[in-house]
């Protein structure tokens, strides 16, 4: 690698893989942070905040955030494995037991995270789905993109059929699921030991959205971001790629139309809603990241990147982080705020944590060469404790 490919390679890390990372940790949290601070979830809204400014933020986070991130992080997991294989190339080491450490690495993380800290996880699904990732990581391209285009093909066959075939209307009967709702709340309300039961009673349900929605659409973003990796998509990037444009040109009003639909007819509470945004996301996702791009190259948001990337680069810690500052605001294990915040101060709280984290990672990685999760990870990874504190010069 010649010195500019080297710093090009570099700049564009820090600018735009991170930088995506960061804006996906974000949304991710707006989301998440539902399931920490209240027993409601979008399937059923809490009879305590009704107002019309209640339901505007929850169409708001629906339309714009809901079931989008999640995509946009899974695909840079994708990209990243193919930055992990060229790793394991450079340092002379055998690619798939490293792997495979380190999908075991983040399952183990992940059990302690869902069981423990929040309900629901990512990084236990990553690690399965990375199975099937490293399983496959000598596919063509071409049947990487079949293959994520018959997972879309699957959701739509699937949940249309259900859609037509299937009365699903007692799955969503509302005075039970906000008594299911209430008696979640009050579990999380307790002390540590009721919010580990609450943790584990969701987890059958939270695997059946695995296996029959987001798991699907998770593996398709892998693959896309392994061909995406491959073809160095997002190397040597300076914002002004026509295709960019023509990525936002297309995704936000795709994205925007199908995320308004899923907002207004139940949002997860209806099937046909969840159908029109498992297949109009990916667009929104992808609108964001190449609107994200553009601006991180240009000469007044370069700021926005620098700020970012540190927060990207700490993704695992910063992950694992939101979980433990959601548990100790919201749940009995700290100040208890479970069901006391409105939707609008909910969304307030997620960005004051992802501002917060920004603040710290930038302050952890003056001193540090990996945040600490991924120091871990790494440690077991590679089977070589890293340093822990940064060299001096580097």
């Amino acid at each position: 690698m010649t010195t500019d490919t080297a710093r090009t390679a570099l700049r564009t890390r820090i600018h735009d893989l991170d930088a995506l990372r960061a804006i996906a940790l974000l949304g991710i949290l707006v989301v998440n942070i539902t399931f920490a601070a209240t027993g409601f979830s979008m399937n059923v809204t809490d009879p305590a905040y009704d107002s019309w400014l209640d339901d505007a933020v929850r169409w708001l986070n629906s339309t714009f955030f809901g079931m989008k991130f999640y995509l946009l992080f899974s695909f840079m997991f994708g990209y990243s494995f193919i930055l992990q294989t060229q790793a394991a190339a450079r340092a002379g080491a055998a690619f798939k037991p490293r792997m495979a450490r380190r999908l075991l690495g983040l399952f183990a993380l992940g059990a302690v995270n869902m069981v423990f800290l929040i309900s629901g996880d990512i990084l236990t699904v990553y690690a399965l789905l990375g199975a099937i990732l490293l399983a496959m990581r000598g596919v063509r391209d071409r049947t990487a993109l079949i293959v994520a285009a018959s997972l879309y093909g699957y959701l739509l066959l699937s949940m249309g059929s259900s859609i037509l075939f299937l009365d699903t209307s007692s799955y969503f009967d509302h005075a039970s699921q906000v008594a299911a709702a209430q008696e979640s709340a009050a579990n999380l309300a307790g002390g540590f030991g009721s919010v580990v039961h609450e943790h584990i009673a969701i987890l059958p349900l939270y695997s059946l959205s695995q296996l029959t929605m987001q798991g699907p659409t998770t593996l398709a973003m892998f693959l896309l971001g392994m061909v995406a990796a491959r073809r160095g998509v997002l190397v040597g990037l300076t914002g002004r790629e026509s295709w960019l444009r023509i990525v936002q040109l297309v995704g936000f009003p795709v994205g925007i139309v199908g995320g308004a639909v899923y907002a207004s007819i139940g949002a997860n509470g209806n099937t046909l809603g969840v159908l029109v945004s498992a297949m109009t996301a990916p667009f929104l996702a992808a609108a964001y990241a190449a609107t994200l791009i553009r601006i991180v190259h240009s000469v007044r948001g370069r700021w926005l990147g620098s700020t970012l990337a540190p927060a990207g680069r700490m993704a695992l810690s910063n992950y694992l982080g939101q979980s433990v500052a959601t548990l100790l605001i919201f749940t009995g294990v700290g100040f208890g705020l479970v069901g006391q915040v409105s939707p609008l101060e909910m969304m307030l709280f997620a960005f004051a944590i992802f501002a917060g984290q920004v603040v710290i990672s930038r302050w952890w990685l003056e001193r540090h060469g990996h945040g600490p999760a991924e120091w871990l990870l790494r440690w077991f990874t590679n089977a070589e404790r890293p340093a822990w504190r940064k060299r001096v010069g580097c």
